[in-house]
């Protein structure tokens, strides 16, 4: 699970107080999207049989993101259906880095928000980029 060999761009976590289940983590974000400048915290739960099941994440840091909920919680299909023994922490956080740049208004966990993301993108990048300014700075 240690990530300092292989850090993805624009993404940190590590163990809390040395419990290996038990990670934070943050994601910078990018330039030219509406989180730019943003810093992103989120909270890794590894389960005890990890790698055969996905380890729990989620944000701590407000996000305006059609596929992450109020309560932080990441709708991706690598942490659900699509998880594999394989993908390590780099790569799963190497994922919900990109999935910030580029939403997945087609499988949202908020409707309305992919709404405004298909039918308003100026709209929607102005309401991101103002709880990036509220939440994220």
């Amino acid at each position: 699970m240690d990530i300092s060999k292989a850090p993805p761009p624009l993404c940190s976590a590590g163990p809390v107080d040395n419990d290996m289940f038990s990670w934070k983590g943050a994601i910078m974000g990018a330039e030219d999207s509406p989180y730019e400048g943003g810093v992103f915290s989120l909270n890794i739960q590894f389960p005890c049989d990890y790698p055969f099941r996905p380890p729990w994440i989620y944000f701590t840091t407000r996000i305006y993101h059609p596929n992450i909920n109020r309560q932080g919680c990441i709708w991706l299909d690598i942490l659900r259906s699509q998880w594999t023994p394989a993908l390590t922490i780099s790569k799963v956080l190497l994922s919900i880095s990109s999935m910030l740049y580029n939403p997945n208004p087609k499988d949202p966990l908020v409707p309305s928000i992919a709404k405004m993301y298909l039918k308003d993108r100026d709209g929607y990048n102005a309401m991101a980029r103002a709880w990036t300014r509220k939440y994220a700075m």
